[in-house]
């Protein structure tokens, strides 16, 4: 039997595959601005770690928690939990390990490896001080044999360096082992996001999610192949779960305005776009974008040209930066804004 570290170490390794690749496939139309997938989101040069503190019963705890962060045994941040949660923002990437205390709980700690620049979603189970005999973690899950267990962290790593044929291999042989594991099924929906299959994406983390229900990150990833799919109204379902599970997401939480956007949602998506835009403190510029997008669709003409102007003397020389600029125009050509200030400041 693996121990919780190792779960631990394999849980995180998937999270931050996942948010690396979430957005391959992301843009929403605006009126005066252009439509199509164009750019992906990048998280910039820091990882960042998000805590969820949790009972021996997988609830969120509702006591506050002291939760400290250490590299490489030395400790580097610390933070008080609120609503159960807790971010850090490490300034480098390597081996790190997260101690928790809550009053009337035992002490507990997991140690994650971070190698990419990536949001790592955390689950820490307290078990209850007068508890006895009680194993911390989530209860009835199966348990992956090593060969098994081997193969599935190759596949992790393969597919986080977009070595999407040698991850493939490695999936083969787990599926042959483990095929109805909700962990297995989690990585092989997330490498059929990766190569655009998304139908099969689809199907994999709906098999993940009956088989482990109210995780945050397979109903994150399941409402992004649905929106893949332009399947809108199914995918808001699942994303506004993921996001009472881990209110911090900012990718979930553009995931979902994307999805309100498309349904005519207007108010809702930009709403999310506000909330994604401070969660993510401009590290990614494409939010901008989406939150201009959004102040466009609901009229908020001078409001969505002050983001655009914003965007592009922030990022004179960046990928979207043409796009920015283009739209800003268009704002300008439409009559929306005065022609003059249309220009790059």
């Amino acid at each position: 039997m693996h121990s919780r570290k190792e779960y631990g170490r394999l849980r995180v390794l998937g999270s931050a595959v996942l948010f690396s690749f979430l957005f391959s496939s992301y843009a929403i139309r605006a009126n005066c601005q252009d439509s199509g997938d164009e750019g992906a989101i990048s998280r910039g040069d820091h990882a960042e770690i998000s805590v969820t503190v949790r009972d021996n019963s997988g609830q969120p705890i509702t006591t506050s928690a002291t939760i400290k962060l250490f590299k490489n045994g030395i400790p580097i941040d610390q933070a008080t939990s609120s609503q159960s949660r807790a971010f850090f923002v490490p300034h480098s990437l390597g081996d790190f390990t997260i101690s928790v205390e809550a009053p009337g709980f035992k002490p507990a700690q997991k140690d994650i490896s971070l190698s990419v620049p990536v949001k790592a979603e955390i689950d820490i189970y307290l078990q209850a001080e007068n508890a006895s005999n009680v194993s911390v973690g989530v209860p009835g899950k199966p348990v992956l044999a090593p060969k098994a267990m081997e193969a599935l962290v190759k596949a992790i790593q393969a597919l986080g360096e977009n070595k999407l044929d040698q991850a493939q291999k490695h999936m083969n042989e787990v599926m042959k082992l483990a095929p109805g594991h909700p962990e297995v099924l989690y990585v092989q929906g997330m490498l059929d996001l990766k190569r655009a299959h998304w139908a099969d994406a689809e199907t994999s983390l709906e098999k993940a999610n009956e088989l482990d229900p109210g995780q945050a990150r397979i109903l994150s990833a399941l409402g992004m192949a649905l929106c893949n799919q332009k399947k809108y109204d199914q995918a808001i379902p699942p994303l506004e779960k993921s996001l009472q599970l881990a209110p911090g997401a900012w990718e979930t939480q553009a995931t979902l305005t994307k999805a309100y956007y498309y349904q005519g949602q207007y108010e809702q998506a930009l709403k999310l776009a506000e909330q994604a835009h401070a969660q993510t403190h401009g590290s990614a510029p494409q939010v901008e974008l989406l939150l201009a997008q959004c102040l466009t669709a609901v009229g908020r003409y001078e409001d969505s040209a002050q983001v655009l102007r914003e965007f592009l003397k922030n990022n004179p020389n960046g990928p979207d930066s043409a796009k920015a600029q283009r739209w800003l125009d268009g704002l300008a050509t439409n009559g929306k804004i005065n022609a003059q200030t249309s220009q790059n400041p």
